[in-house]
Parts: structure tokens; sequence; C-alpha cells
């Protein structure tokens, strides 16, 4: 299962305008969201179920799944990186 994410092919189209990745193109862009989501869903988990989380391990946990999440996303997007005007 693991060869159907270590292809070359993009995940997402770049936006007609602006910057950066639209709506993903395939389903593995599909669940790299939904796996986000469930990391920060996790994440608050942590922080309001047992209180013993501190606020800003929670945020640095945060910020390393949104920068994992970023990452990824710039790698499988078909195009290059720039200032679309449409």
């Amino acid at each position: 299962m693991l060869h159907l994410f270590m292809g070359k092919e993009p995940w997402f189209r770049v936006k007609d305008r602006g910057l950066g990745a639209a709506i993903p193109i395939k389903w593995q862009g599909w669940v790299l969201i939904a796996s986000y989501l469930l990391a920060l869903a996790g994440i608050i988990g942590l922080v309001e179920g047992t209180g013993q989380t501190p606020a800003g391990m929670a945020f640095g946990l945060a910020l390393l799944a949104t920068a994992i999440f970023l990452i990824v996303c710039r790698k499988r997007t078909d195009g290059d990186r720039r200032w679309r005007q449409g």
C-alpha cells in the first residue's frame, strides 16, 4: 500500500489566482488533508481532554504538523510556485 503514496504524480493543482495549491486532484491529497485535520483534532483533544498537556507543547505539535503538511503539499503540487493573476 505504501507504493500508492511514493509515486511522483501530483496530488494537487496550482491555483488559477494567487499562490499555493488548490483542491486535491488525487485521493492521496484528500487523505493528506484528512490526516492533517485528524492530527490537529488529536492535539486539541490532548489539551482539552486531560488538561495535562501544556499549551506550549500543543502549539509546538500543531506547528510541526502544519509544517509537515505544507512541505508535502508543496512537493506534490504540479507546476511552479509563483503568484498567478489569472
